[in-house]
C-alpha cells in the first residue's frame, strides 16, 4: 500500500471513528472494547471505564467496521463475520458481526504505543528486575525456545516485543502472526500475516501454511505471534529439529496450563499421534516458559520464569522455577505489594554459558549460573573423635 493510500485511509477512519477518536488519539488508553452501537467501554492503567459515547446508529457502526476490514483488503460478509484485521497507525481490531454477535457488532481494538515498549522500560514498571531481564538476555543468546505465557491483556505480547531486542542482528528471523503486531528491532526480518479466503474460498493463508513456507525460507529463528490450532505440532517439530531459539506466546494461567494447552492444539493437527509422544515433543521443544500477569490493581508483571525438564516416568511435565514473584499484600489503595525473587535454583542448561562462551553477558546473576568463585578455606576445622 502506498503512503497516499494509507493517509487517506487514516482520514476516512479517523470520520467513521469519529465517536472513539480522541480514546484512539489517548496513549493511556490501551484497549477500545465496542458492544454494539451503544456501549463502549475503554481500559486506560489496567481498569475497564464505560464510556458515554455511542455511534449514530447500527449502519454507523457497519460502516466504521467495514471501513477498518477494508484498509487490509477484507470484507465483512455474512460469510466472513470474524475479522483480525489492523488500523493503520498499527493497532490491532478484531470484529464480529451479528448473528454471533448478540449485542449486534462489535469491534475490539488493542492499542499499542508509540514508543516501542523495551527491557528497560519494563524493568523501570517494576514488571521485572534487572537479574530476571539478564536471564532472559541469556536464554535467546544460549539459544533456549522460549514459550510466553499468560492471560487475555496481561502483556505477552508486550513482552515478546520488548525481549526481542536481545535477538542477535546477524541472524534471519522470520514472524509469523494471525495480525502483525510484532515490531522487532532487528535488520534482517521477514513478517509473514495470514490472510483470509475470498468469498469462493480460495487465496487464504493459514498459520499453518505460512510455517511451512517459513521452513523453505532459511530461518535462523521462528517468532509466531500466536499458536492457536493444529500448527502448533509444526512448531514443536521445528524447534526440536534445528531452529532453537525461536519464541511464542500462548493463553494460560500457569507453565503447565501453558504446555497442556500447547499438547491439545498439536492433537488437532491432521497427524495423529498418542498424548505421550506429543507431550514428550512438547517437553523437548519448549525450554523456557515466561509467565505474565494482570494483577488486580491493574499492574502487569513477570509472574514466574520456569525452565522446563522434560516428563517424568508417569509422563507428567518437571519443571525447574527459577524466579517468581512473591505477593506481600496490597496497600491501603489497593496496590498489589511484592517483589521478584531468585528461588535458588539453578538451571540445567547453566553449563551452557561457559560452553557457548557467554559468561561475559553474566553480571547480576552468577549465583543463578553456578559462576561465583568458590569461598576462600579457612582454616582446617578439628576432627571430632569420638
Amino acid at each position: 500500500m502506498s503512503d497516499i493510500q494509507r493517509e487517506i485511509f487514516k482520514k476516512t477512519q479517523r470520520y467513521f471513528l469519529s465517536p472513539i477518536q480522541e480514546y484512539l488519539d489517548d496513549h493511556s488508553i490501551t484497549e477500545i472494547m465496542i458492544n454494539g452501537p451503544y456501549e463502549i467501554y475503554i481500559e486506560q492503567k489496567g481498569k475497564l471505564i464505560k464510556t458515554d459515547k455511542i455511534f449514530r446508529s447500527p449502519n454507523h457502526l457497519l460502516a466504521a467496521a467495514r471501513n477498518i476490514a477494508q484498509f487490509v483488503g477484507k470484507r465483512i460478509t455474512h460469510e466472513y463475520s470474524r475479522i483480525d484485521c489492523r488500523l493503520p497507525d498499527g493497532s490491532r481490531a478484531h470484529i464480529i458481526n451479528a448473528p454471533a454477535a448478540r449485542n449486534g457488532l462489535s469491534i475490539a481494538i488493542r492499542k499499542f504505543g508509540k514508543d516501542k515498549m523495551s527491557v528497560a522500560k519494563l524493568v523501570s514498571f517494576g514488571s521485572m528486575t534487572p537479574a530476571m531481564a539478564e536471564f532472559i538476555q541469556i536464554c535467546i543468546l544460549a539459544e533456549k525456545n522460549i514459550l510466553v505465557s499468560g492471560g487475555t491483556s496481561s502483556g505477552k505480547t508486550s513482552l515478546l516485543n520488548a525481549i526481542s531486542e536481545y535477538l542477535p542482528n546477524h541472524e534471519r528471523i522470520i514472524v509469523l502472526e494471525d495480525s502483525s503486531e510484532l515490531q522487532l528491532k532487528q535488520e534482517h526480518v521477514v513478517y509473514l500475516e495470514a490472510q483470509q479466503a475470498d468469498r469462493y474460498g480460495k487465496g487464504g493463508v493459514t498459520i499453518g501454511d505460512l510455517f511451512q513456507s517459513c521452513l523453505r525460507m532459511r530461518p535462523d529463528r521462528i517468532i509466531i505471534g500466536e499458536v492457536r490450532g493444529g500448527e502448533a505440532l509444526d512448531m514443536l517439530q521445528a524447534m526440536t529439529s534445528g531452529h532453537g531459539g525461536s519464541m511464542t506466546t500462548n493463553h494460560a494461567n500457569t507453565a503447565g496450563d501453558a504446555l497442556r494447552r500447547l499438547e491439545t492444539m498439536a492433537l488437532m493437527s491432521a497427524t495423529e499421534l498418542p498424548l505421550f509422544a506429543v507431550r514428550s515433543q512438547v517437553s523437548s521443544a519448549i525450554d523456557v516458559v515466561i509467565q505474565t500477569l494482570r494483577f488486580n490493581d491493574g499492574t502487569r508483571r513477570l509472574l514466574a520464569i520456569t525452565e522446563v525438564l522434560g516428563v517424568d516416568d508417569k509422563n507428567n511435565y518437571i519443571f525447574n522455577e527459577i524466579f517468581k514473584f512473591k505477593g506481600e499484600g496490597e496497600s491501603p489503595e489497593g496496590k498489589v505489594l511484592g517483589k521478584h525473587v531468585w528461588t535458588g535454583q539453578v538451571p540445567q542448561f547453566a553449563e551452557e554459558v561457559i560452553g557457548r562462551g557467554l559468561k561475559r553477558y553474566v553480571k547480576l546473576t552468577p549465583r543463578v549460573f553456578n559462576l561465583e568463585p568458590p569461598a576462600t578455606p579457612g582454616p582446617p576445622k578439628a576432627k571430632l573423635t569420638v
